[in-house]
């Protein structure tokens, strides 16, 4: 790890996981098991592995289990982000977390997909492939064949030196965001106040060319409904 990038995540565990009812009624999305081991272990797996030394969870739907789990973990380091009075989105939720995440490129991850890497991880790779002068963020993307249980056309497509534009307004190889990013604190100034999307931090990094991505090489599981819980369980196996 080179100045602390990387060094610290944010990870996204405060949603409500309407899709995945009936399971979600009496748990939060994350604590959901695919092959014997909840959702927030796959990520919580990949970011011990890329040796990062503290997670800022938030937690607003049955935050207690949330937390709960943290309490059991013995490494990173995790700082609960408290969204129990109103859930702020997924920019709004790391927004309200910077205090937490430091002055250096963190990354984030959803807590409710993950994927399987296949030789160099993932988070290693996007850490290699950062370039502080000319990104603002990294996103990590998937070619549709290399995913399991997504059923969506894609959200944006690659130009030669990396940059990204949206699928719908671009003509290119649609790419699937994934669920986990590189970025610098520097994208939230002038952040919008509350709730919010990530996506409009996106789109204004998109227009000042400053939003790259880099094509996952191995499978990503996205686990949406009960129904995805078994096409990832065989993904798995294979």
């Amino acid at each position: 790890m080179t100045d602390g990038l990387g060094s610290r995540a944010m990870v996204l565990a405060a949603g409500y996981g309407q899709r995945m009812r009936p399971l979600t009624l009496t748990r939060p999305k994350p604590l959901v098991e695919v092959a014997g081991k909840s959702l927030i272990d796959y990520g919580f797996d990949r970011l011990r592995a890329a040796g990062v030394e503290e997670a800022v969870v938030n937690v607003h739907y049955l935050p207690d289990q949330i937390e709960a789990w943290a309490q059991r973990q013995a490494a990173p380091r995790i700082v609960i982000s408290d969204e129990k009075a109103e859930i702020l989105d997924t920019g709004g939720g790391v927004a309200h977390a910077l205090p937490h995440l430091g002055d250096k490129p963190f990354f984030v991850i959803n807590s409710d997909s993950f994927w399987v890497d296949d030789g160099t991880p993932a988070l290693d790779r996007l850490r290699a492939a950062w370039d502080d002068a000319a990104m603002d963020c990294l996103l990590l993307l998937s070619p549709l064949e290399r995913t399991v249980g997504y059923d969506g056309k894609g959200d944006f497509t690659r130009g030669a030196d990396g940059r990204l534009a949206r699928r719908a307004t671009s003509q290119g190889t649609p790419l699937a965001y994934i669920g986990g990013y590189l970025v610098h604190p520097r994208l939230f100034e002038g952040a919008p106040a509350g709730a919010f999307s990530m996506n409009v931090l996106w789109d204004r990094a998109i227009a000042a060319g400053r939003l790259f991505g880099i094509e996952h090489t191995g499978r990503w599981l996205h686990v949406g409904t009960p129904d995805a819980i078994g096409l990832a369980e065989a993904a798995l196996k294979a």
